[in-house]
């Protein structure tokens, strides 16, 4: 097939279709034996590999499935000494694979090992080729050079495995409307750069569950803060998603950083998004507008501060546990231990209003809260209070 097929109508970006040979599976253990790189932009089509000293030994079966031996990477270069020059190769590119993960993992664990940071945005063949042909079971690369005619140079040899990708590519846009296949590969490619420093790695640290996201520019000025009963999925979809207002285009425009806070519950996570937007001040947030009036109707119920625990979905994520003290909400810890010592910290609760009309609703739901005045009340079981408010 040409290589003077126009590569990119659909993709603004270069592209990198890559394919790595190792010394096994784990990207903790084992090492890269060889890589093969096909780089097409609107220049055209260039080729690049190399064999890697693994600095191991390669195990008996996998030397027989590549064909790469002990002896053929003994005077191979190591991957730290082209590490530079390979990642200035790659930067920029959008990062094509089959069975990505494994790939873009292995890459990323080399380059980390010499201080750099490898997060291209990233698109399988694998997950491009079931969306697009979800009929067929079986999408591996034989599988695939079968199906479309692909032509093999060789098997399980980097450049040779890249370039087949590159064969199935220019098949994919023969075989499907641009429209068609622009939606598949959006939805397929997963963008690793998103804003600033964050990445698809720092999003996947959020937590799954309930919580409270904020947003920060490039001076660490609060723009907005939201809550979620899945914070990961809303910070992506802040950020990457397809389906975005214009006020959310122009808040995700801006952003340059994310916090966040597992609640464990709804009730946390209404009182921390308040908190937040009440400390913060983001742009973004409308402040709310409750008169103090509010509070002189009904006085704190409770004779000391309370705390109620809050667990999240997940029956393996640990509890929450919520302090508030007069209407005012004083943070979340994880121990009672450490809700005592919260409440006992000398201050001078200031009314909230929000939390005020929050724990005013979910009192009356019959919220359990546990008031926090005395050991013997710490160590009671947790009783439902309803007052009347």
């Amino acid at each position: 097939m040409s290589d003077s097929f126009s590569p990119t109508p659909l993709i603004d970006t270069p592209i990198a279709f890559v394919d790595l040979e190792t010394t096994g599976g784990s990207v903790a253990e084992h090492r890269i034996t060889e890589i093969g790189v096909v780089q097409v932009d609107q220049g055209g089509v260039s080729r690049w590999s190399t064999l890697v000293n693994p600095e191991q030994p390669i195990p008996a079966f996998i030397q027989s499935l590549t064909g790469i031996t002990d002896d053929m990477v003994r005077d191979a270069p190591t991957f730290a000494s082209f590490a530079a020059e390979l990642f200035e190769r790659l930067d920029g590119n959008l990062f094509i694979a089959h069975n990505a993960s494994f790939d873009r993992g292995f890459l990323r664990g080399e380059f980390q090992r010499v201080g750099l940071t490898f997060n291209p945005d990233v698109l399988c063949t694998v997950k491009l080729s079931r969306a697009l042909w979800p009929h067929e079971k079986r999408h591996g690369l034989d599988a695939l050079i079968e199906r479309h005619a692909l032509e093999p140079l060789a098997r399980h040899r980097a450049l040779a495995d890249a370039d087949l990708l590159w064969q199935f590519w220019q098949r994919l846009h023969g075989a499907w409307a641009p429209e068609v296949l622009r939606t598949h590969i959006d939805r397929t490619m997963r963008r690793y750069r998103i804003a600033g420093d964050i990445t698809e790695d720092i999003i996947d640290a959020a937590p799954a569950g309930h919580g409270v996201y904020a947003f920060f520019d490039a001076s660490d000025a609060p723009l907005y803060v939201g809550r979620s009963v899945r914070v990961r999925q809303r910070v992506r979809a802040h950020l990457t998603g397809e389906r975005r207002s214009a006020r959310e285009l122009r808040i995700a425009e801006q952003v340059r950083r994310v916090q966040w806070r597992d609640t464990g519950g709804e009730v946390g996570a209404l009182l921390t998004e308040a908190k937040w937007i009440g400390t913060l001040r983001p742009v973004h947030n409308r402040q709310p507008r409750i008169g103090r009036t509010e509070a002189l109707a009904a006085p704190w119920p409770f004779q000391t501060a309370i705390v109620f625990e809050e667990r999240g979905q997940d029956s393996a994520c640990e509890s929450v546990f919520h302090v508030v003290d007069r209407w005012c909400y004083l943070g979340a810890v994880q121990t009672l231990e450490a809700a005592r010592a919260l409440a006992a910290a000398p201050s001078e609760p200031i009314f909230e209003p929000m939390t005020f009309r929050i724990l005013q609703t979910h009192l009356a739901r019959g919220l359990r809260v546990t008031p926090l005045g005395q050991q013997e009340a710490v160590d009671a079981e947790a009783r439902e209070v309803s007052p009347s408010v």
